[in-house]
């Protein structure tokens, strides 16, 4: 079971998690994710980490309610518990000096590519920092954008807040405007990492696009995450999350990840209808695993390791 010590709303629909899990914490490094999972019978997310405190034991998430488990997952509130969350899983992001690396992210993205910014600029890097949003409710973690950057954009695409477009419109101006850059780190939707990607390609500017989105069970063993490379079919969660932008086939990329938006749709329906009940359900699972492991650390804590030797033998302790 995985405590949560904090839950916060940070924008329209996206929620801040720390959860204590004191091994991943020390883990973690910029770029991983860990799958998490609500219920015995339930559905596996990925979610990147954004922070990791391995002092306290614990680990912050972001999370966008999109679908029924992030729906479900953002009823919770701090003194709930989580399942079972796994990891840190993943390659983590390539950390060097580049020189001046740009990060493009959209919304909830930016929890994403915040690790991987502050370790780019402790490398040396001359870091810019370009996050989008719908709208002005959707621009997440702004003072922690400009802490992780030497320069830092904030694009709405309703004018709402900082500047009117979308990213790619930014990393045009700056590149028109004579602007070098060595590498490119693009986290969000797949058509605006694609739109990256179309820009940045026949530059020759090493682009890197985070395909999380598309995970499934986050071992690599049901397929679901299958991307091209080229002719090379590689699984994002084992050899990912990060791919080069230039070799990935963002038309396979889109076709899978909405072969299931059907299904999706009408299970998000579903819990919207049965919200309540479904909350109390998950909560009434929870409590009866908690009263399970507090029996089970009771057995072991009255354990007799010299009474278990005299029964099983030493060859079997």
């Amino acid at each position: 079971m995985y405590r949560i010590m904090e839950a916060r709303d940070v924008g329209y629909r996206i929620r801040q998690y720390t959860i204590e899990a004191p091994r991943i914490a020390r883990k973690q490094r910029p770029g991983q994710f860990v799958i998490v999972r609500l219920r015995e019978q339930g559905e596996r997310i990925p979610l990147t980490i954004k922070s990791a405190d391995p002092a306290a034991g614990t680990v912050t998430l972001a999370v966008q309610a999109v679908g029924k488990t992030t729906s479900l997952l953002s009823c919770l509130e701090a003194g709930d518990a989580i399942l079972d969350m796994v990891g840190p899983l993943g390659h983590p992001s390539e950390i060097r000096k580049y020189g001046t690396a740009a990060i493009i992210a959209g919304s909830v993205g930016t929890a994403m590519a915040l690790p991987t910014a502050r370790a780019l600029k402790d490398a040396g890097n001359r870091v810019i920092f370009i996050e989008g949003a719908r709208s002005k409710q959707m621009v997440v973690f702004e003072d922690e954008v400009r802490a992780a950057s030497d320069e830092a954009y904030i694009l709405t695409d309703d004018g709402s807040y900082g500047e009117r477009g979308l990213v790619t419109k930014k990393l045009n101006d700056l590149l028109g405007a004579g602007g070098r850059l060595d590498y490119v780190l693009a986290v969000g939707p797949v058509p605006m990492m694609r739109a990256v990607a179309q820009i940045t390609a026949p530059l020759g500017i090493k682009t890197m696009v985070s395909l999380n989105a598309i995970m499934v069970d986050g071992t690599g063993m049901c397929g679901g995450c299958r991307v091209l490379l080229g002719r090379e079919s590689k699984f994002a969660c084992v050899d990912g999350p990060e791919f080069d932008a230039a070799l990935v086939n963002f038309d396979v990329l889109m076709h899978r990840n909405a072969m299931y938006r059907n299904q999706e749709c009408q299970s998000l329906r579903h819990f919207e209808e049965h919200k309540a009940e479904e909350v109390a359900k998950l909560r009434a699972e929870l409590a009866a695993r908690e009263q399970e492991v507090a029996w089970l650390r009771a057995e072991l804590a009255g354990f007799d390791i010299e009474e278990e030797k005299h029964y099983v033998g030493p060859a079997s302790i």
